[in-house]
């Protein structure tokens, strides 16, 4: 074919026009993509693993509680849309597959805030050691396991009944009724939460750091000693009010000590040890008269009677006074004749 020169001008225009065009084109396209290199792998974005699974029997329950994940694997806020996937099963030789493929799984509970927890029938379980374990997802996107925790089931621990107090000296003595090897005491004050206070081994305990006057609240349980350290608890008993009251005299003074002056009759006698001790009280009988009160006097063990005629035989006696108010027993009485 041949072309006019007036067709081959024109074609050489479009050659010079276009390819430079096609090439500054190409280099915008090329820029826009913002990344040269092989494509990157979409982000996971799956739920953080869960890391502080904790358990424990109590009564009838097994309470499984763990923090729910707040963030993928990525940083990313996890949606409400997370499920969480709870199992428990037992074990000889632990293969985490077969584990999770014969254990049972249970319904999550609903969320009330960033810890979840479940309460799972021990019965079930009872005298078996068992092994669990929680995961989460979303959608198909699922995180590993948590750790395990490997709990031993045990019949139901029993409840200890028929707690009561006694006043004692020392504090609050609390008493109650239960067959296990541990107990656990509970106590609050007012609006506090109860706080546990004591483990003792016997079904008595005493509350030397109780105030007179304030109201306190108990409640013990049983503990049931298992393997690895572990251990499982009774549910808890009835609650228990007491405001302690001081109705604990002091010790009768001792080794009363009397001698006649010119004008009076002077008294003095060891000091009491109480620590809540206010003073003492004396009191003089005539001859073979009645006792009759006769002062209130300081914590200073020691008294001028000035009231006793001479020519007279008196006796006399102490008591001490605490400041709940309550009166020892007498002492000894001592006899003094005045000249």
């Amino acid at each position: 074919m041949v072309f006019s020169a007036l067709a081959l001008r024109s074609l050489r225009l479009c050659v010079e026009f276009f390819f430079p065009l096609l090439a500054i084109l190409s280099v915008v396209v090329l820029s826009s993509c913002g990344y040269v290199g092989d494509p990157l792998p979409p982000l996971a974005n799956v739920p953080a693993n869960v890391t502080d699974l904790a358990a424990i029997q109590r009564g009838a329950v097994i309470v499984v509680q763990f923090t729910v994940p707040a963030r993928t694997t990525e940083g990313q806020p996890v949606p409400p849309s997370l499920e969480l996937d709870l199992r428990a099963g037992t074990a000889v030789n632990f293969e985490e597959n077969q584990w999770a493929a014969e254990a049972r799984k249970f319904p999550a509970p609903e969320l009330k805030g960033p810890t979840a927890r479940y309460e799972l029938p021990a019965t079930p379980f009872a005298g078996k050691e068992i092994i669990l374990g929680v995961r989460s997802a979303l959608g198909r996107k699922q995180s590993g396991w948590s750790n395990f925790v490997v709990l031993p089931v045990v019949a139901t621990p029993d409840v200890p009944s028929g707690l009561a107090f006694t006043p004692a000296p020392q504090g609050v003595r609390l008493i109650w009724q239960g067959r296990a090897s541990a107990f656990r005491v509970f106590r609050k004050s007012g609006d506090t939460a109860f706080a546990r206070v004591a483990d003792v081994t016997a079904p008595e305990w005493t509350d030397v750091s109780a105030e007179v006057g304030k109201p306190y609240s108990y409640i013990v349980q049983s503990i049931v000693a298992l393997d690895n350290a572990k251990e499982a608890e009774s549910e808890f008993s009835a609650t228990l009010a007491v405001t302690p009251r001081d109705t604990f005299p002091p010790a009768a003074p001792q080794n009363l000590q009397g001698s006649g002056a010119p004008n009076s009759v002077e008294l003095n006698w060891d000091r009491n040890l109480e620590d809540d001790l206010a003073g003492y009280r004396v009191y003089r009988a005539e001859g073979d008269a009645a006792f009759e009160r006769l002062a209130d006097v300081s914590a200073i063990p020691s008294y001028s009677d000035r009231k006793a005629p001479g020519g007279k035989t008196y006796r006399y006696v102490v008591t001490a006074l605490d400041l709940a108010g309550n009166e020892s027993p007498r002492s000894a009485p001592v006899t003094v004749i005045m000249p």
